[in-house]
Formats: structure tokens, C-alpha cells, sequence
């Protein structure tokens, strides 16, 4: 061991020798007054564009002419993994019956119970396969801005065309807070900003959309407070997509809406591409609303994974804390397609009513 040995000896014969104060010098620190200290910060400092990225580079006015964007729906294996078999028919089915956007990892998808690696994988799975033929958002917000900058550097690098960012949650913030959080992501390309205070419990206010809006990222809001608010927005110029599926006709014909971030269009996209695209149907959005409402009784995506499911769409797997509707409300969901019409909805099979038994509830995942 005469290294070590050697090593040891030249740690034990030297000594750290610090500096010794001199009068002078304590002098000078008393009248010396306190400054804060200054971050190390590098204004957009963020990843190089990949050339995947730049081949893939979208401008935020393409994102801004999307009408019907589909919050896509994340199927599942009995052991919890993606079923990418399924999720790629379910994109597939979107695409051809004129969806021009997808989100991928939303509410919808279940972002909020995958892990980044999950998460980043599937937007560039989702850009590889279908990016030619459909917008990709990913979800890539966060409560924390750092998750919110490292995931968004990470989706743009495997080539999503557009970010979702929702404001921060639970913890929440001030509106500066929010403001510089928003601006932490918004240079790193097309942003949709998401405002829903039902899940995260702070509202984004016009005032600081207003302020976030002079970025010529922002392509626009999905707004889940109302009509109102989205009439506000777009009287100003700024491209707003309804949240809210039960609201989102209004919203298009009547307050100006570019469109809607639908979930209903997991099944019935052909019908809102109809309701979105040619021109107010009071009677289609009246014969669409029981289903909306149906899929709304219990907090989204637990509706929309029973219909899927019961559709013969994808399996029935539900990642914990998730679990189907009960068996009243799965009855109701087949009397609802047998009255729209299954020619209207996802796939090929007949629907069915599953029993309890026919679901796989996973908590490790």
C-alpha cells in the first residue's frame, strides 16, 4: 500500500493555512453595506435544438390554426406498462377522422402518473409515428419550474412540435410568480398555456396572460373558467381553445374560440370535428351533451377509460388511483352509444357492459 501510505503522510504533513484578519480589513467590512447576492443566471440558456427538433420546428401561428386538438387517452398493460399497440390504433383513429392535434401525457393521458422517462418517451414514440400527420403537444408542466424547464428542453429535443404548461399546483404562487414561471419555459418554443383552478387550485388571471402574451411563443390558452373569460381573451387577439367539452360549441360559434382541447373526441372524434368545423349544429352539440356529462360525473379520465374500455378499444387497465365507473354508469354508457349510434364511436367491436371482475386495478407501475 505505499501509495496510500505515501498519501496519508502528505494529508498529515500539511495544514490548511487560513488567512489572518488584519484590522484594516474588519474596518472596511463594517462600513461595507450588504448586497444580495446575484444568481448565476443565464437568460434562455436552454439544450441545443437537436436536427430532429429543427426538422420538426413548428412556428406558434401553425399551433394557433389547430381547431380540434384530442387530449389522448394512455392505454395500459396488465403489469402497468404503455400499450403502444393500442395507443397507436387510438392515434390512428384520431388522425382519421380530422384531428389535428394530440396531447400527450395530459389529464387525459394520465401524465400526472408516469414518470418523466414515461412521459418523454411516449411524446417522441407519438412525434416518430405520427408526427407528419398530427400536431404533438406534450404535457410538460409542472409545479416546479426546474421539472418544467428539464422536461420541456427534453420534449423539444425529441421533436414535439408544441408544450402544455399548467400553472403550479398545491403549492401554488404569487401572479409574479407566475409570470416568471411561465417565462422560464415560453423561449424555448409554441407554449399553450393551461388554466383549470378546479384541479389546480389557483386561477391564471387575464392580467397575467395579458403580461405572458408578448412572447411570440404563446400560441394561445386552454381555458376551463368559462365563455366569458374566453370571450375577454380573444376580444384582445388572443387564440383561446375551450376546456370544457360541454361549452366548447359556444365557445367556437358564439365567443370567438379557435377550438377545443376535447377529451370526448377519445370517442366520438369524427362528431367533433363536425361540431368544430362546420359551423354551429345546436342540434349535434344536444345530442353529444348526455355523453359529455356522462364522462364528467366522476373527475376525468375515469369516464373516458371505462367507455374505452367497454368500447373494446383498449383493456381494461386502470394505474391506481383510478377505477372504472360503477356498474350503473357503465349500463348508462352503452344505452348513450347504442342512442348517438356505434358507427359514430372509436373502433370495431361491439360495446359492452364489463363486469367488476373484468377490470385490472395496478398500483405498481
Amino acid at each position: 500500500m505505499p501509495i496510500l501510505k505515501s498519501y496519508g503522510a502528505c494529508l498529515r504533513e500539511s495544514s490548511f493555512q487560513f488567512p489572518r484578519s488584519h484590522r484594516i480589513d474588519n474596518y472596511k467590512r463594517r462600513n461595507v453595506k450588504w448586497r444580495s447576492p446575484q444568481a448565476a443566471i443565464i437568460p434562455d440558456f436552454h439544450l441545443p435544438m437537436r436536427s430532429f427538433e429543427v426538422k420538426n420546428r413548428t412556428s406558434a401561428e401553425d399551433i394557433k390554426a389547430l381547431r380540434l386538438i384530442t387530449a389522448i387517452k394512455t392505454p395500459c398493460l396488465p403489469d402497468g406498462r404503455f400499450d403502444l399497440e393500442a395507443y397507436d390504433d387510438l392515434v390512428n383513429m384520431q388522425i382519421e377522422n380530422g384531428a389535428e392535434g394530440v396531447i400527450v401525457g395530459g389529464t387525459t393521458g394520465e401524465g400526472q402518473l408516469m414518470s418523466w422517462d414515461e412521459h418523454i418517451m411516449l411524446i417522441g414514440h407519438t412525434v416518430n409515428c405520427f408526427g407528419g400527420s398530427v400536431k404533438v403537444i406534450g404535457n410538460t408542466g409542472s409545479n416546479s419550474t426546474r421539472e418544467a424547464i428539464h422536461a420541456t428542453e427534453q420534449g423539444f429535443a425529441v421533436g414535439m412540435h408544441a408544450a402544455l404548461h399548467i400553472n403550479p399546483y398545491y403549492g401554488k404562487t404569487s401572479l409574479e410568480g407566475l409570470v416568471s414561471h411561465f417565462n422560464s419555459v415560453l423561449p424555448m418554443g409554441p407554449t399553450i398555456i393551461y388554466n383549470v383552478p378546479s384541479r389546480t387550485g389557483q386561477d391564471i388571471p387575464p392580467r397575467v396572460v395579458n403580461t405572458v402574451a408578448q412572447s411570440p411563443n404563446l400560441a394561445g390558452i386552454k381555458e376551463c373558467v368559462g365563455n366569458d373569460r374566453i370571450e375577454q381573451y380573444t376580444g384582445n387577439g388572443i387564440v383561446v381553445w375551450s376546456g370544457n367539452d360541454d361549452q366548447c360549441h359556444d365557445a367556437r360559434w358564439s365567443h370567438g374560440a379557435t377550438g377545443v382541447i376535447s377529451v370526448t373526441s377519445n370517442l366520438v372524434p369524427g362528431l367533433m370535428h363536425e361540431l368544430m368545423f362546420n359551423g354551429k349544429n345546436a342540434s349535434l352539440n344536444a345530442k353529444l351533451l348526455p355523453l359529455i356529462q356522462w364522462l364528467f360525473e366522476e373527475p376525468n379520465p375515469i369516464g373516458v377509460n371505462t367507455a374505452l374500455a367497454q368500447l373494446g378499444v383498449v383493456r381494461p387497465v386502470f394505474r391506481l388511483p383510478y377505477v372504472p365507473l360503477p356498474l350503473e354508469k357503465r349500463v348508462k354508457f352503452v344505452e348513450l352509444v347504442n342512442e348517438i349510434g356505434r358507427e359514430n364511436f372509436v373502433g370495431e367491436k361491439d360495446v359492452q357492459v364489463l363486469d367488476d371482475d373484468d377490470f385490472i386495478l395496478v398500483g405498481r407501475y
